[in-house]
């Protein structure tokens, strides 16, 4: 086993400030967020009341993923970008009991999510498990890290995972760019995994995003058709891009969710 940090630069942590990882981890029901986290999300619930209903079928949509990706696939190397506070079942729990010796890089660039990763993710016996801090945004970083380029083999294929992050990201900041530039380093074979918020199906939702940005959170809803093009010229795995819940569902999930209560469009997509 192999657990460790490349993490040159730590972030300063503002308990002052909202952070959506923090704030994420409200809607799911963790406990690992301050006030100005609660304060927050309070106001995005009062626009959005379904905003925990979005944060749960978000991480059930990247469980299944996962389980596809190692089960059906064969995929054994994983990077979660945006990973977010540690929260059981985590990616590399699910791919290493599928794959024992899976390797799954985390990155992030918010120092309470770096910390708990320290402490709670620890892979198992044959895999490793790494994390990285570092912002989406800069892709040089991430491609160019040492643990990027220790833990991982690129004659092989890789399994990105963009879940929830993306709507995080301004026009201004080119996502799209964003994503062909990491896609660009993998190789034929590798996966991206994504989801996105969207206002196509309730426009409270872009409530919801206004909401963050007033507590100094970039956040933007796109539609369809702009998810749509993250995975251009990808062969994109049925169902295609679709609400989260209805992608290939288990049967974990309430049955009477709307498409609307979730909001959020979700993917998986094979680079030939």
């Amino acid at each position: 086993m192999t657990s460790y940090s490349d993490n040159a630069d730590p972030a300063v942590l503002d308990m002052s400030i909202a952070h959506p990882a923090r704030m994420y981890d409200l809607f799911l029901g963790g406990k690992d967020h301050f006030l100005a986290d609660r304060e927050a999300a309070e106001k995005v619930r009062a626009v959005f009341p379904t905003i925990a209903t979005t944060a749960r079928a978000n991480r059930a949509f990247m469980t299944r993923a996962v389980r596809m990706l190692a089960a059906e696939r064969g995929i054994c190397q994983f990077v979660d970008v945006g990973t977010g506070i540690p929260t059981s079942p985590n990616l590399h729990e699910t791919a290493q009991a599928l794959t024992p010796d899976a390797r799954v890089i985390y990155a992030d660039n918010d120092p309470i999510v770096l910390a708990h990763a320290r402490a709670l993710l620890a892979s198992s016996a044959q895999g490793r498990t790494a994390y990285l801090d570092v912002d989406l945004r800069d892709t040089d970083r991430i491609l160019n890290a040492a643990v990027v380029r220790d833990m991982l083999d690129l004659s092989e294929p890789v399994a990105l995972f963009l879940v929830a992050i993306l709507h995080f990201i301004a026009d201004e900041d080119d996502p799209h760019g964003i994503v062909r530039r990491l896609l660009g380093a993998l190789p034929s074979g590798s996966y991206l995994v994504l989801s996105h918020v969207t206002a196509d199906l309730d426009p409270s939702a872009s409530r919801a995003a206004e909401q963050y940005r007033a507590h100094g959170i970039t956040a933007h809803t796109r539609t369809c058709a702009e998810v749509e093009r993250f995975v251009d010229g990808l062969d994109v795995v049925d169902p295609g891009v679709v609400v989260a819940h209805r992608w290939r569902p288990d049967g974990a999930e309430p049955v009477e969710v709307s498409d609307a209560a979730v909001s959020l469009f979700a993917a998986v997509a094979r680079k030939p």
